[in-house]
């Protein structure tokens, strides 16, 4: 595979104990290129959001994290359809052509099952791969990949070969696209043991975790939406890194003291609905601890439960389907670990159990919206 400098990168198998140099290249190897470049994070609380005047869309902060992971690392490449020519079908990775090239910006042809097994040989031979997912809808086709081979590889292998490969793409209601085509799949893959799941709710956690992702050892499923691409927010123009695993505290403070009356829990796309409730809610007096978990494997149930500790309520905001969601998991685990500090049976909110609609004003009422988080939150308060 060429890198852009005229060179050549060839493949090499990743064994344990092993560094050896990719010819061509003197001193890189899998081990010490990862050990070159340590994780950090600015935020020296990471329930926080650092301030920066610098505001750009959720798709630039996207772009921003694989340009950045590419040009310090020859290994990465991003493969998917339209992602080259065309500039991304939703333009995340415009101008990567142009600067990396047509062998580390990749067009595949419509096989998601093809170019997903492409990723597992090439990650197995020690290059690290981006697929892009033009819609994680797409990404059933892959199934005996991304789910058979990908995340199982390492434990079969004896530990001889991971699968750092980062799938990424559009997850959940896409504006009137149908139930085919409006597949949330978090409460599917995450039941597979292997994988890890980031989920951003805004551009500043897609940049740090996307990064995260792509330096991480294990295969990493990022679940984006395209309703949330051209939203705007405060990215910082110096290196960052968001830790898996970690929530953030969007509403609500850490002081210890009980000072609010519900916990409310999210990721993704829903935090927005969730920030929209706890405005309408504050206008009554009612306030919320917000924790968007940004990762749901690993998931910080430790912050879960520090909240609950000092408001005794949850309500979980998921836009999976309600049986054997993601919500399902975090209640069991609340109960399991947190029982006793519960003064009302732990909530959730969930689109609803029907095949996504296609009518527009169908569609809304279907998803996790505001109205429906508002009043869970009541109800955990005896207010209906």
């Amino acid at each position: 595979m060429a890198t852009g400098t005229g060179k050549r990168l060839w493949v090499y198998h990743r064994r344990p104990g092993r560094n050896r140099e990719v010819p061509g290249f003197p001193g890189l190897s899998a081990r010490k290129r990862d050990d070159e470049h340590p994780m950090t994070t600015l935020a020296p609380d990471a329930h926080q959001i650092i301030p920066t005047d610098r505001e750009i869309t959720f798709r630039e902060a996207l772009r921003e994290a694989m340009s950045e992971e590419m040009r310090r690392d020859i290994r990465i490449f991003l493969m998917g359809e339209e992602v080259a020519q065309y500039q991304g079908a939703y333009k995340v990775s415009q101008g990567m052509l142009d600067e990396f090239g047509p062998e580390r910006v990749i067009d595949a042809p419509i096989s998601e099952n093809g170019f997903a097994g492409l990723a597992v040989g090439a990650a197995m031979n020690g290059l690290r791969p981006i697929i892009e997912f033009m819609s994680w809808s797409f990404s059933l086709v892959a199934a005996d990949q991304i789910l058979n081979n990908v995340p199982k590889m390492l434990y079969m292998s004896g530990g001889q070969w991971g699968c750092p490969v980062v799938f990424r793409g559009n997850n959940g209601a896409g504006g009137q696209l149908g139930s085919t085509h409006s597949w949330t799949v978090e409460a599917l893959y995450s039941n597979v043991p292997g994988l890890k799941i980031a989920i951003p709710s805004n551009p500043y956690d897609a940049k740090g975790l996307l990064k995260t992702a792509i330096r991480d050892d294990d295969p990493v499923f990022f679940l984006e939406s395209e309703r949330m691409l051209s939203d705007k927010g405060p990215v910082p123009a110096e290196e960052y890194t968001i830790p898996f695993g970690q929530a953030a505290l969007r509403a609500g403070d850490w002081s210890g003291e009980r000072n609010s009356d519900c916990t409310l829990v999210s990721f993704g796309r829903p935090v927005n609905f969730c920030l929209e409730a706890a405005a309408e809610l504050a206008k009554e007096d009612i306030r919320v601890d917000l924790l968007d978990m940004r990762t749901i494997r690993p998931l910080d149930i430790d912050s879960i439960v520090e909240s609950l500790k000092r408001t005794g309520r949850i309500v979980v905001v998921d836009q999976s389907w309600p049986f054997a969601s993601v919500a399902s998991e975090v209640i069991t685990q609340v109960c399991e670990r947190a029982f006793d500090y519960l003064d009302h049976q732990p909530l959730r909110v969930n689109t609803d159990d029907v095949p996504t609609p296609y009518a527009k004003n169908l569609e809304a009422a279907y998803l996790p919206h505001k109205g429906k988080i508002i009043a869970a939150v009541k109800k955990t308060l005896n207010l209906l």
